[in-house]
């Protein structure tokens, strides 16, 4: 996220920083659709404002369903017991019962503590309490990253773990798992303890970690149905589904993954028609620059009207393997891939 404020409010980059240094605010007011920014400082706070052995006394996490406002107000008015600061953490802050009498607390903060109040989506902030915390607290809205942002975000997960990654590794891993940062932060651990002492993950320790190997996988999917080479497409989808557990649930990641390939590809053939000047093209689709290479021939080959094809294709069969079908999730994603590789009608 970018650094300073902004319409979103206080950058995660600062605040993640300002805690790492023991700086902390009476109150912080943090809401979105992005948990996982919420869930790291929820865990930087409690590391650094509160000692280890002062959190017996000074720490309260609170789960809003579970609790009053008035129970959580008296811990926020109690003092720190031997400590500098006390600390209140209060989940799912837009189900606590009578939260409306935080707007009070908002505007007279007891200055011997920290309260983190987070929501887990947007509240009505033209209401109070909310407005009372966005104009008195330290107030963020964590909105979902873009996926052109992912890779690098994947990145440094890795480094704050001390691992390396090979060009390219944390863009494949991001466009396999998708852009729930929760699930992307527990793929980036199977990986550091997938690679171990070696402190480096490379482009094949993503595939054979996701149980992938060179010759088959997502990717290699991918760049067959761009070339219009049908045998190998079903070939390689045939190989991904047998070795799931759940080929309902692979199928329908196979077509998201297929989906979010072409979306790539229309965008570069915007691109291509709008005379985009090339060094402009990767940072237009979302993709490395060294990746470039493996978007433009299918590009070329599909055109817009193709494209299109590809994308009702891969539509039907999501809807179909979402609703329920009857019919086999092979013959589903076998028809797919047939509609979709096809550049004409």
């Amino acid at each position: 996220m970018a650094k300073g404020r902004s319409k979103t409010g206080a950058s995660f980059d600062d605040l993640a920083t300002g805690f790492r240094h023991g700086q902390f605010a009476p109150l912080y007011f943090f809401y979105g659709e992005e948990g996982w920014f919420m869930d790291e400082l929820q865990r930087l706070a409690v590391e650094h404002a509160v000692e280890p052995h002062e959190r017996d006394f000074n720490l309260d996490v609170v789960f809003g369903p579970e609790a009053t406002a008035q129970q959580v107000l008296a811990q926020c008015a109690q003092f720190p017991m031997m400590a500098a600061r006390r600390l209140v953490v209060v989940r799912g802050f837009e189900k606590l019962a009578d939260n409306g009498l935080f707007k009070s607390y908002a505007e007279a903060t007891n200055p011997h503590a920290v309260v983190v109040l987070l929501c887990n989506a947007k509240p009505n902030v033209s209401a109070h309490p909310y407005r009372a915390l966005r104009e008195n607290a330290v107030w963020s809205n964590f909105e979902p990253l873009k996926p052109a942002a992912l890779p690098s975000w994947v990145e440094k997960r890795f480094k704050a773990r001390r691992v390396e990654t090979e060009a390219g590794a944390a863009a494949m891993l991001a466009e396999m798992s998708g852009s729930d940062l929760r699930g992307l932060d527990a793929e980036v651990d199977k990986l550091v303890t997938y690679v171990g002492d070696r402190k480096r993950v490379t482009r094949d320790d993503v595939l054979r970690a996701a149980g992938h190997s060179a010759e088959q996988n997502p990717f290699e999917l991918q760049a067959a149905l761009g070339r219009g080479d049908v045998p190998k497409a079903l070939a390689i989808a045939d190989a991904l589904l047998a070795q799931a557990g759940n080929r309902a649930g692979e199928a329908i990641r196979i077509v998201a993954l297929l989906s979010s390939h072409m979306t790539k590809l229309w965008k570069l053939t915007g691109c291509l028609e709008a005379g985009v000047p090339e060094r402009e093209w990767a940072g237009q689709i979302g993709v490395p620059p060294f990746f470039l290479r493996d978007y433009v021939p299918p590009a070329k080959r599909y055109g817009p009207r193709g494209l299109r094809r590809a994308f009702e294709a891969l539509l039907a069969a999501d809807l179909e393997l979402k609703g329920g079908s009857h019919r086999d999730e092979r013959l589903i994603l076998t028809l797919a891939l047939r509609r979709a590789a096809a550049t004409t009608p």
